[in-house]
């Protein structure tokens, strides 16, 4: 099976309530929103959707509502985050029936470090249970791959098809889009530099950006397409300021916040994580129509 995916992927947001379970009808919301911004496909169950959260059996009826909701008009990514390799193939064959483009998963996420060979036998032993192809989220701090490691996983493992690079450094993602094997493909969650990594060659993004504005990423995707950086490199500055003004602890929180003022209810952050607060609503607004102003 191979990866048909490209453009803009927002993580979509997950509304919970008070009490923190799932809003399903704020949820299907969110995804109408995403799709009426002409976006390329949609990514439940990531770090946006605060996905380390769900449950097995959430995580099952998230990517069930998502299919449902979707209807084939764009592909549909499941996020796994997922600290054993047991539990990552227990999640991916929940949802094999279901017609998922991608499994985004991340290397496991707890303190202990698995070395180079364990962690290319976690995602071997993955892909072999499933034929889903298999996006690398390289997200987590203190189990981060670098550029030969992520290059052997999609060279030497079939099901392996693309990753998605969430680190600021652009070297590593020039690196990476240099050397991608035929037929994967690198996807970008650098916020503060979107612009660029299209320009180099990204094949493009499921990051916090599009989650929290998923018309102007479409915007920035379909200039740098066309050549037009000199639009790309307005948006660009544009995104970076909302980016500065939305960043922090409770990001997730944050982006909510964002799509909210736009219309879209997203209800809570689940317990622990701190809504937004006054403060960073007010920098959140000030640079709000300032960016909607590039929207495709």
């Amino acid at each position: 099976m191979a990866l048909e995916l490209n453009g803009i992927i927002p993580p979509l947001v997950t509304p919970f309530t008070a009490d923190g379970e799932i809003d399903e009808a704020a949820f299907r919301n969110v995804i109408r929103f995403n799709l009426s911004k002409g976006v390329h496909g949609v990514c439940p169950g990531g770090s946006t959707g605060e996905g380390h959260t769900f449950t097995a059996e959430e995580f099952a009826r998230i990517m069930e509502i998502t299919v449902d909701e979707v209807a084939g008009k764009v592909p549909v990514v499941a996020g796994i985050i997922s600290n054993s390799t047991r539990d990552a193939i227990r999640r991916a064959k929940s949802v094999a029936h279901l017609p998922i483009a991608g499994l985004q998963v991340t290397p496991v996420h707890y303190l202990f470090k698995p070395d180079e060979e364990a962690t290319f036998n976690h995602f071997k032993a993955l892909t072999e249970a499933v034929d889903i192809p298999v996006i690398i989220y390289n997200v987590v701090p203190w189990n981060y791959l670098n550029p030969a490691q992520m290059i052997r996983l999609m060279q030497e493992l079939p099901g392996v098809q693309g990753i998605k690079q969430s680190q600021g450094d652009l070297k590593l993602m020039a690196d990476l889009v240099l050397g991608v094997p035929e037929g994967c493909k690198v996807f970008s969650a650098v916020d503060a530099l979107m612009y660029s990594s299209f320009a180099l060659g990204a094949h493009g993004a499921i990051a916090a950006t599009p989650a929290a504005l998923p018309g102007v990423c479409v915007a920035l995707w379909n200039a740098v397409q066309a050549g037009d950086h000199v639009k790309g490199l307005e948006i660009h500055r544009a995104m970076l300021t909302f980016w500065n003004a939305v960043v922090g602890d409770n990001l997730p929180a944050n982006l909510k916040t964002t799509i909210a003022l736009q219309g879209c209810p997203t209800g809570l952050p689940r317990a622990p994580m701190p809504a937004t607060s006054e403060a960073q609503t007010a920098r959140i607004r000030k640079t709000l129509d300032a960016v909607l102003a590039f929207e495709a």
